[in-house]
């Protein structure tokens, strides 16, 4: 007769055997950002590379020249790509369950719901925890870079292996509001023009602004008076979310934003990437059982980064006073 072991171990790598693409799906559904580059299709799998590198256009094409007649044609090459290079971060989760609870479940029914049991805390701890990370500095231990990394509060810093002091291009826009707690519902709109103004390149403009609580409140506010409710696609995916221009705006619960932050992301997504390893995509590893406990490990494993290619297209609005 088969152990409760060999029955957990069997369950969560057979019948659960897509527990890996349901966590990844899980977090990109529960995750406004996440749920818009996935469909974008800015979730992207390599294969290896010591580096995650993005190739970046720095500068325009210098053979543009206006002539006549037998003027000499200017055929120098141009040097306008550059690579900003991301390193791989690796994330583990581990469904675990003791000799004991094991055995306290043996029956086929008992067993089936632990699994599940399970299970449901993966989906809900990897859902939590990398949303966190989406909108950290990366400033812990072998943490993605997230958006406060990529768009820092005076726009500079070194992304990418880049730093933003030597190459202009690769700063992104800031707008600080004067004053402290200053911004009403009559003024925020106000601050956004400004800062949307910087970001607006011909058709090209920010898709998503995500607003910390504080912020989101004071919009909402002044959008009730004029009733611009949620985006279709937004809504069908169950995010509350608000037009301006032609971008959502929305409140992220999952992400770190306290209530008192006083920031807003004026994304571009287009430039904005998650980038997986093709074998650790939230990918489930073989059982384990350690040599010194009475105990059944089942890993799952993530390897990747957040990326950017662009940062002058991406914004914060904030009051730092």
């Amino acid at each position: 007769m088969a152990s409760p072991s060999s029955i957990f171990t069997q369950m969560v790598s057979t019948t659960l055997r897509n527990t890996a693409t349901e966590v990844a799906d899980n977090v990109s559904k529960h995750t406004p950002l996440l749920n818009r580059l996935k469909k974008k299709g800015n979730v992207r799998t390599l294969d290896g590379g010591t580096e995650i590198a993005v190739p970046l256009e720095y500068g325009e094409n210098q053979t543009y020249q206006r002539y006549g007649g037998y003027d000499t044609l200017n055929t120098n090459a141009s040097d306008i790509v550059t690579s900003a290079k991301y390193d791989w971060a690796q994330i583990a989760l581990h469904v675990v369950s003791s000799g004991k609870e094991l055995r306290q479940n043996s029956g086929k029914s008992q067993m089936i719901n632990l699994v599940k049991t399970k299970k449901k805390n993966v989906l809900k701890t990897a859902t939590n925890n990398f949303s966190v990370d989406v909108y950290s500095d990366g400033s812990l231990p072998n943490q993605i870079n997230g958006l406060a990394n990529i768009i820092q509060s005076n726009g500079q810093g070194t992304v990418g292996g880049l730093d933003s002091a030597t190459w202009d291009f690769w700063r992104n826009k800031f707008r600080e509001i004067a004053g402290s707690n200053a911004y009403t519902k009559d003024t925020i709109l106000g601050e956004m023009n400004q800062l949307w103004m910087d970001l607006t390149n011909g058709t090209e403009t920010p898709d998503l602004i995500s607003f910390s609580h504080d912020l989101f409140t004071v919009f909402e506010s002044s959008q009730q008076q004029i009733q611009r409710y949620a985006d279709a696609d937004m809504a069908k995916a169950g995010f509350l979310s608000y037009k301006y221009k032609t971008a959502d705006v929305i409140f992220d619960q999952n992400s770190n934003f306290a209530s008192n932050a006083e920031k807003g992301y004026f994304l571009n997504t287009d430039y904005l990437y998650i980038f997986q390893h093709k074998d650790a995509q939230w990918s489930e590893d073989e059982a384990k059982k350690p040599v010194n406990q009475d105990a059944i490990v089942i890993p799952y494993y993530w390897m990747g980064n957040m990326a950017c290619s662009n940062r002058s297209r991406q914004g914060v609005l904030l009051d730092a006073a």
